[in-house]
């Protein structure tokens, strides 16, 4: 709580907020008026030392930092306790969520120019409905707008929207299927990862659930069979998947491919399956995810003349990914303990030669998760990637590339508070120690020489539901 504070009281216009007392002292912070003098110098320092001296950068964002402030009083102060979805008529619910973060880094950008002062250029605006007109069939949707950084200033997509029909259920046993856009059961946080409230943290451990390729991971347009059994010794569930992925974007192109060419990917027919096993309520849980996604990437030929960067377009590619998640999670009332493991197989097939090259990359974390009371939770997590298990510190890459070694691997440690203002309304903190930069936004951070190895990362989050 002290460190938090210090990061806090850094940036000026923070430290004179949180030294007004509010309704219910949401931030979980006492006043700060009574601190005295060398402790809010020393924390000043402390943030400068941090990162790198861009308070002064900070300042500049005088007008959306107060915006954002005047909007989380307000909220502390009228937001109803007991929020509840709007019910139309019967069996028809609508819910939604409103997120806003900031982002602020030492070196290098996520979510925008978050090096150069800071980043607000994160928001996320969720309007979901589902219908049951009979007891086994559901119909459910949701449009997501979101602002993310370079190349997701202003999406509007539909999250999902499928059809859920239950083909059988009883006291101990449920089977059932899915139609439509489905989110892909990865993980034990991918199907809910853009809800602040369903999450351990602001940012999720990026060695497992990737922002650089979010859509490709997120959903899928198919079908998905379900069953569930419930019994003395436990609940297990099962789901498989088969659909079309969402890699006709260039996030994806960026990551599997390598660079901006001419062509465009798109994504094949794949699959994807979920075993998890749940013993006393929820107390101990572990789970394996595996897929097998096939995207393919279609040249687009130019006169040998022309060129785009000095680069020629490249052959047909077949690109296939194949991920094993071993998940494994212990929950009591004030602890929680997360662990995730991922063995991921990446394979590029030339279509015309049939010539092949894979890499195998590995990655994990370990998460625990206190809460102090109802209101109050505190995450610590080291999380660990590397592209190439085989090269985990990137030297032969850079031996063969001329980049920067470390652009193939990253370790986080991560400290975060949040405050639950009552059940609809949620305030976060948390602060990134990095070594490495493999998960950071390619479109965020396009020249790979200019980025840092070691770098700090701040964030602010605030999130409103019904």
């Amino acid at each position: 709580m002290e460190l938090l504070k210090s990061l806090l009281l850094g940036i000026r216009q923070l430290s004179n907020y949180f030294s007004c007392r509010h309704r219910k002292n949401s931030f979980g912070f006492y006043p700060v008026l009574d601190w005295s003098r060398h402790k809010l110098i020393l924390a000043v320092r402390l943030f400068k030392r941090k990162f790198d001296t861009k308070i002064p950068a900070v300042t500049a964002r005088l007008p959306a930092l107060a915006f954002t402030v005047i909007a989380v009083t307000f909220f502390c102060w009228y937001v109803p306790n007991d929020a509840r979805a709007a019910e139309l008529f019967e069996d028809f619910n609508v819910h939604g969520f409103f997120t806003q973060e900031y982002f602020l880094t030492s070196d290098n950008n996520i979510f925008g120019t978050s090096s150069d002062g800071g980043s607000f250029d994160f928001t996320e605006v969720g309007l979901n409905a589902s219908w049951s007109p009979i007891v086994d069939l559901r119909l459910a949707g949701q449009i997501l707008f979101r602002r993310a950084g370079a190349g997701h200033e202003h999406d509007l997509e539909l999250d999902f929207g499928l059809v859920d029909y239950t083909i059988l259920s009883t006291a101990d046993y449920r089977l059932g299927t899915r139609l439509g856009r489905y989110k892909n059961p990865y993980g034990f946080y991918n199907a809910t990862r853009d809800v602040l409230f369903t999450k351990p943290s602001i940012l999720l451990p990026q060695s497992i659930y990737f922002e650089r390729t979010r859509e490709l991971a997120l959903s899928a347009d198919g079908g998905l069979l379900y069953g569930e059994y419930r019994g003395e010794w436990g609940d297990l569930s099962l789901e498989f998947g088969i659909g079309i992925p969402r890699g006709d974007n260039l996030d994806t192109e960026l990551v599997l491919v390598g660079a901006n060419y001419p062509g465009e990917t798109h994504s094949e027919l794949s699959y994807i399956g979920q075993l998890a096993y749940e013993l006393e309520g929820g107390k101990y849980r572990i789970a394996i995810s595996s897929a097998w996604v096939d995207t393919r990437y279609d040249p687009k030929f130019l006169p040998p003349e022309v060129k785009i960067l000095d680069r020629s377009d490249l052959p047909s590619l077949k690109l296939l990914f194949k991920p094993m998640i071993f998940s494994a999670q212990y929950n009591q009332d004030k602890l929680s303990i997360t662990s995730e493991y991922a063995i991921r197989r990446f394979e590029q097939i030339a279509l015309d030669t049939q010539s092949s090259r894979s890499i195998t990359g590995e990655s994990y974390y370990l998460q625990a998760l206190y809460r102090f009371d109802e209101n109050l939770e505190a995450v610590l997590r080291y999380d660990a990637l590397y592209n190439n298990r085989e090269d985990r510190h990137g030297n032969k890459y850079q031996a063969l590339t001329g980049k920067p070694n470390y652009t193939q691997f990253a370790k986080d440690w991560t400290f975060g508070l949040r405050y639950y203002v009552n059940s609809s309304f949620l305030v976060a903190a948390e602060y990134h120690h990095v070594n490495g930069t493999a998960w950071l936004p390619i479109q965020d951070n396009p020249d790979p020489d200019r980025l840092e190895r070691g770098w700090h990362m701040f964030s602010l989050a605030a999130s409103y539901r019904f």
